[in-house]
């Protein structure tokens, strides 16, 4: 399995000469496209009460389908960031047709006139995910270059725009089509939105001292240009109400572009977007990712893992290819690869999303899906281990993962085994603290109901699973724990 970076590794790596002038960045920093995360130390907890139910099912759910989709399929180059100037130098090493920024950004951005994806298939889509286990989509309704996925009235630069050839198809809107095939399924809404966006002319705009020459702000600075800064908080906030208001149940708003935010001087007063859309979307969740406060609902590692427990609301964003966007010829993670990611972020307390970009075509990778069948395939015996669970204490030992339903009378040890070649002992001790190994009355095998024997030791219990004949080992070997009912154990009533 590859070794995911951490952000702090990733923040090493980017060279000073990457950063646009002018740019401070606020505390957390974007590099070469990825966002670092809010410490959880500084982590608002909301106080509604209805937000507070929907954190409850959020981290319930365990496993999204993120979605990164737009006109730049077409090309297999990163999404977005190539636009922007001040990056160039990370994002156009696949950029090869075209020298100069300007040629570059006019193609890049005349992608839509050649966008027509027919083979799309929203039901499809739905399916596979179902099939893969997945609980909620995490989709780009808009991705930084500001080309719209949805209808919206306020954008000519859309999928339904009449130079866009996919125009006239009966699935033209595609973010309603997408939302409610998913929805069909039982799965939630997470509408990803850029805050940024670099194509309408109120953010790039022209006519400012920095010219041609763009970064991943505005072209201007928004304290000495109030009337222009005021036209692009309108149009932003339009756009959010309109994904609310039109499309149906959203679970979560997903913002992306975390140096759109007060501390850089880019406030576009989120808060009061959002509090109006809860008076008919009681309880919707808002990422307002890397930003903090009370609109950063929950915090968003991005392609890296947490080394221990956050103590509150996550989820990790990691590709199942090489890249968020679709690539051509690209390599996708094995089905034992992305399990044991998911038990790792899982029993830290998080959700993962696991990203699929679609091809221009609008049909899934065959890669991607074989990946994605492979798991739901492994979720459908396990799964009871993964959703509807919290952190679970010592969470990780070795190989060794621990989950724990809400009311802590079951409990998981989920054996890793990232090599398939490694040899399965036939002897097992599982962690314990002294007082959880005195509560447990029985273990089991969840694939085969078989209770198994245990001996308890003063460092865990000792289990000996039956064995099974494999030429590989499996990708887990999954135990669930009993214990003593919490009301007699402690005389406290059960929850």
């Amino acid at each position: 399995m590859e070794k995911l970076q951490t952000a702090d590794e990733l923040t090493e790596e980017i060279p000073d000469s990457a950063a646009g002038e002018n740019e401070e960045a606020p505390e957390e920093k974007i590099v070469q496209g990825v966002h670092n995360y809010s410490a959880a130390e500084g982590y608002v907890r909301p106080t509604d009460p209805k937000v507070l139910e929907k954190l409850e099912w959020f981290q319930d759910q365990k496993l999204a389908l993120m979605m990164h989709w737009g006109p730049y399929s077409q090309l297999g180059v990163v999404e977005s960031w190539a636009l922007s100037d001040a990056d160039a130098g990370w994002s156009r090493t696949d950029i090869d047709w075209e020298a100069d920024g300007r040629s570059f950004k006019e193609q890049y951005f005349g992608l839509n006139k050649t966008f027509n994806p027919i083979r799309f298939d929203p039901e499809k889509w739905a399916e596979t995910a179902a099939e893969a286990g997945i609980r909620y989509l995490v989709f780009t309704t808009k991705h930084h270059d500001g080309f719209c996925m949805w209808d919206s009235k306020y954008s000519d630069y859309k999928i339904t725009g009449e130079d866009c050839p996919f125009h006239t198809h009966r699935y033209a809107d595609i973010c309603g089509h997408l939302f409610e095939a998913f929805r069909k399924k039982g799965m939630g809404i997470a509408a990803y939105f850029s805050k940024a966006d670099w194509h309408t002319d109120s953010y790039w705009a022209k006519g400012f001292p920095r010219g041609e020459y763009m970064w991943r702000g505005p072209s201007y600075v928004p304290a000495e240009h109030p009337e222009e800064w005021e036209r692009f908080v309108a149009y932003t906030q339009n756009q959010i109400r309109e994904l609310a208001a039109n499309y149906g149940k959203l679970d979560i708003m997903w913002f992306d572009a975390g140096w759109v935010c007060p501390q850089a001087g880019q406030d576009i007063r989120l808060g009061e977007v959002i509090e109006e859309i809860r008076r008919w979307q009681p309880g919707m969740l808002c990422a307002d990712r890397t930003v903090g406060g009370p609109y950063e609902n929950y915090i968003t590692p991005e392609q890296c893992v947490p080394e221990e427990p956050l103590g509150v609301p996550w989820e990790s964003c990691i590709t199942l290819g090489t890249s968020f966007s679709f690539a051509y010829e690209d390599t996708y993670k094995t089905p034992r690869e992305v399990i044991c990611l998911l038990v790792d972020i899982v029993a830290k307390g998080g959700n993962l999303a696991i990203n699929v970009g679609p091809q221009p075509d609008g049909r899934l990778p065959k890669g991607a899906v074989a990946s994605l069948k492979g798991m739901g395939e492994w979720l459908k015996v396990y799964g009871e281990a993964i959703y509807g669970t919290r952190v679970c204490d010592p969470y990780k030992k070795g190989n060794i993962a621990f989950t724990r339903k809400k009311d802590e009378d079951i409990l998981y040890a989920l054996e890793l085994f990232p090599d398939e070649k490694t040899v399965v002992p036939e002897v097992v001790l599982l962690p314990f603290t002294e007082d959880v190994i005195e509560s447990i009355v029985k273990v089991t095998m969840p694939d085969s109901g078989e209770s198994i024997p245990f001996t308890r030791q003063k460092s865990g219990i000792l289990v000996k699973p039956p064995r099974r004949p494999l030429d590989t080992a499996p990708i887990a070997r999954v135990y669930r724990i009993e214990r003593k009912r919490r009301s007699a154990r402690t005389g406290e009533e059960r929850r």
